[in-house]
C-alpha cells in the first residue's frame, strides 16, 4: 500500500528534523562553539562586568587588561591563519586554557596584591583568546547555511551571554549576605570561574574541523583543510589593504571600547558589590534578547539581503542614539560619591539599572551585525577564519586603549563622548560595505556551489 500526500510531506519534514540533530551539522557545532564560549569567555565577562575584576582598586585589573588587548589584537589578527594550519581542537583548547590561568591570577592576587601575575596571566590570555576568537569566528560566519547567518549568529550569542548570566550570578550568591560591607569578591568567586573555565577547554575538543561539517542540503562548509605558514603571512598582509577591512575599521576598533566605560563608570562607580553582580545577571540577559532581535531582522525581515542588512545596521544606530542619550543624561543627573543598591535604593537605582541593561541589549546587537556583514562578505571558512581575525585584533587594539585611557583618569564625560562618536563613525561605513560587497542569497549561493562540491548528507554523517 502507498503512503499518502501527508506521510510523504511528514518523512520530508521529520528527515530534515534529523538532519539538522546530526553531530557534524552546523546547528550543533554552533551550539557546541556557543557553550564552549559560555564556560570561557562567558565567565570572562562576567569577571570584568564587576567592575576592577571584583576589586576595590581598578589599577591591576586595568593594567592586565591592557596587556591582554594589546596581545589579543596581535593574536587576534594572525588567529585566523593559526586556525587555517592547526584546525579547530588545537586552535581552541589552546585558547580556552588561558582562561584559567586568568582567573586564577586574581585569586591570588585577593591574598597577596602583587599585580605582576595578573597582567603576565592577561598578556597570556590574549594570546589565547585571539585563537579563540578567531576560531569562533571562522566557525560562527562559516558553517551555517547562507540565509540563516543571522539566526545562527543569534543562537551561538544567546548561548555564549548565558554564560555571562550565571557568571553575574555566581559573585552575586556568594557575596549577598556581605551588603555593603563587601568591597571585594570571595575567594568562592574566582575559584567558580576556574571551574567553569575548565569545563570549556575540555568541551572545546568536540568541534568538529570544517570539512566535516555538512548542511541539510549536503553541502560541505569548505574544501580546504589545511593551509601553510607563507599562505597565511601573505594572506594575513593582504587584509591592510583590503577595503572590505578598512571599512569595518571603525566598527571593530569600538565594538569593545566601551567596556571600559560601561563596566568601570556605569556598574562598578554606582553600585556596590552584590548589586553590579545582580546588574550583571541582566547585562548579560539583554545580550541573549538583543541577538535574537537582530538575527531576526538580518534573516527575515525582507526578501533582498542587501535591505535586510542596512535595516539592520539602520535599527542598531537609532538604538544606539537612543542609549547614548540616556547615558548622557545619568551622566549629568548622578551625585558624586552616591553608591546604590538594588534592595535599598529603588527610586534611585532604576535609571541606572535600565541604562545598563540597554548597554548590554546594544552590545549584542552591535556585534552580531557586524558579524552578519562579515560573514555576508565570503562563504569560505579559511576566507571567513582571516576576516574574522582581522576584526578581533582591530577590536582588541581598541579595547587595549580604552583601558589605558581609564588608568590615565580621563573623565567619564569625556570617555562617554567618545564612545558615542566612535560608533557613530561606524554606522555609514558599514552601509555602505553592505551596498557594495554583500550579495543576494541566489548570488552568494552559487559562488559557493562553486567553491564546495557537494556531498551526501547520509553519508557523511558516518565520517
Amino acid at each position: 500500500m502507498g503512503t499518502t500526500g501527508n506521510e510523504e510531506y511528514s518523512a520530508t519534514q521529520n528527515a530534515k528534523t534529523t538532519s539538522r540533530f546530526r553531530y557534524n551539522s552546523p546547528l550543533i557545532q554552533v551550539v557546541l562553539i556557543g557553550l564552549v564560549c559560555f564556560c570561557c569567555p562567558g565567565m570572562f565577562n562576567a569577571l570584568s562586568g564587576m567592575g576592577g575584576g571584583g576589586q576595590v582598586n581598578s589599577t591591576a585589573s586595568n593594567n592586565a587588561l591592557t596587556a591582554l588587548y594589546t596581545t589579543f589584537a596581535v593574536f587576534g589578527i594572525l588567529g585566523g591563519g593559526i586556525y587555517n594550519i592547526l584546525g579547530p581542537h588545537l586552535t581552541l583548547f589552546a585558547g580556552c586554557s588561558t582562561y584559567v590561568l586568568y582567573a586564577g591570577s586574581f585569586l591570588y592576587y585577593n591574598h597577596h596584591q602583587h599585580q605582576l601575575f595578573a597582567i603576565v596571566a592577561g598578556a597570556v590570555l590574549g594570546i589565547g583568546a585571539g585563537l579563540l576568537w578567531a576560531a569562533e569566528g571562522a566557525i560562527m560566519t562559516s558553517y551555517p547555511p547562507e540565509n540563516r547567518k543571522g539566526s545562527y549568529i543569534s543562537i551561538f550569542w544567546s548561548i555564549f551571554n548565558m554564560g555571562g548570566v550565571v557568571g553575574g550570578l555566581i559573585p552575586f550568591i556568594l557575596n549577598y549576605n556581605r551588603g555593603d560591607r563587601a568591597v571585594t569578591v570571595n575567594d568562592g568567586t574566582y575559584i567558580g570561574f576556574m571551574v567553569f573555565m575548565s569545563v570549556g577547554a575540555v568541551l572545546s575538543l568536540s568541534i568538529l574541523p570544517a570539512s566535516k561539517v555538512v548542511r541539510d542540503d549536503g553541502s560541505r562548509c569548505t574544501s580546504v583543510l589545511y593551509s601553510n605558514v607563507y599562505t597565511e603571512c601573505l594572506e594575513i598582509a593582504k587584509l591592510f589593504y583590503n577595503w572590505k577591512m578598512l571599512l569595518i575599521v571603525p566598527a571593530a576598533w569600538s565594538s569593545n571600547f566601551f567596556y571600559t566605560y560601561q563596566f568601570n563608570h556605569v556598574n562598578k562607580t554606582q553600585f556596590n558589590l552584590r548589586t553590579r553582580g545582580f546588574n550583571n545577571v541582566f547585562y548579560w540577559g539583554a545580550q541573549m534578547l538583543g541577538s535574537v532581535g537582530i538575527g531576526y531582522v538580518m534573516d527575515f525581515s525582507f526578501r533582498s539581503r542587501r535591505k535586510r542588512g542596512v535595516v539592520g545596521i539602520a535599527v542598531v544606530a537609532l538604538l544606539a542614539s537612543a542609549i547614548w542619550g540616556g547615558a548622557l543624561a545619568n551622566q549629568i543627573r548622578r551625585k558624586p560619591g552616591e553608591i546604590l543598591d538594588f534592595k535599598h535604593s529603588h527610586s534611585r537605582y532604576a535609571g541606572p539599572f535600565v541604562l545598563y541593561f540597554s548597554f548590554g541589549l546594544l552590545d549584542a546587537m552591535f556585534q552580531s551585525m557586524v558579524y552578519w556583514v562579515i560573514g555576508a562578505l565570503a562563504n569560505d571558512s579559511e576566507i571567513l577564519s582571516r576576516y574574522a581575525g582581522f576584526y578581533k585584533g582591530i577590536q582588541s587594539a581598541g579595547a587595549a586603549v580604552a583601558w589605558q585611557i581609564d588608568n590615565r583618569n580621563v573623565s567619564s564625560t569625556n570617555q562617554l563622548i567618545i564612545n558615542w562618536v566612535l560608533t557613530t563613525v561606524s554606522y555609514p561605513l558599514l552601509f555602505l560595505l553592505v551596498v557594495l560587497a554583500v550579495k543576494e542569497d541566489k548570488d552568494a549561493e552559487e559562488d559557493s556551489a562553486k567553491q564546495v562540491a557537494p556531498s551526501s548528507v547520509q553519508d557523511a554523517f558516518f565520517h
